[in-house]
């Protein structure tokens, strides 16, 4: 993998062919891949897919078209929820974290595990701001609602700081927790 420039980089799984767009097989993937689960399970949780992304507003709609791509051979039932989701933490990560700045990068990852999609946001952190939710948050609110958005549908999520650096991620499950079984 190329580090320190602005080339994306995507990782598919080995069993998918290259994309026009050049994926390549996966590497080894160690943190940043299943940061919320505890580290004894990390093992067990099947890496769909990375992407490495500039840290530019135009990343947020590569990272949109790239779960909504990933996802769309799995039948996953809440690919949009996931896509609207890794939107916003994306529109944060180049918003607000040092990422924006110039080689700044931010990598999606994505893996699956009995029924949960887990993805990870990993950008450079900010010195002056942390991920959290805007207090007065709600489905009325114009701006600052990302992470509401996050907390509202995903059935997990949580950040931590990591040598890759800041990881925001989320875990949706087969089902929807907001609609009745």
């Amino acid at each position: 993998m190329r580090t320190g420039d602005q080339e994306k980089q995507a990782v598919r799984p080995a069993s998918s062919p290259p994309s026009p767009g050049g994926w390549a097989p996966p590497e080894p993937y160690v943190d940043p891949g299943c940061a919320g689960l505890p580290q004894h399970l990390t093992k067990a949780v099947g890496l769909l897919g990375r992407i490495d992304l500039p840290g530019e507003a135009a990343s947020v709609r590569e990272a949109r078209h790239y779960l909504r791509v990933l996802l769309s051979g799995t039948a996953y039932p809440r690919t949009d929820d996931a896509v609207l989701l890794v939107s916003e933490l994306v529109a944060n990560s180049v918003r607000h974290s040092d990422s924006r700045l110039p080689r700044g990068q931010v990598t999606v990852a994505v893996t699956r595990r009995s029924g949960t999609l887990h993805v990870d946001v990993v950008d450079a952190g900010s010195a002056t701001s942390a991920p959290r939710v805007r207090a007065g948050a709600d489905a009325e609110t114009c701006t600052g609602r990302g992470l509401w958005l996050v907390q509202e549908l995903a059935a997990a999520w949580g950040w931590h700081e990591s040598e890759a650096g800041r990881v925001v991620w989320f875990q949706l499950t087969l089902s929807n927790p907001s609609t009745p079984p």
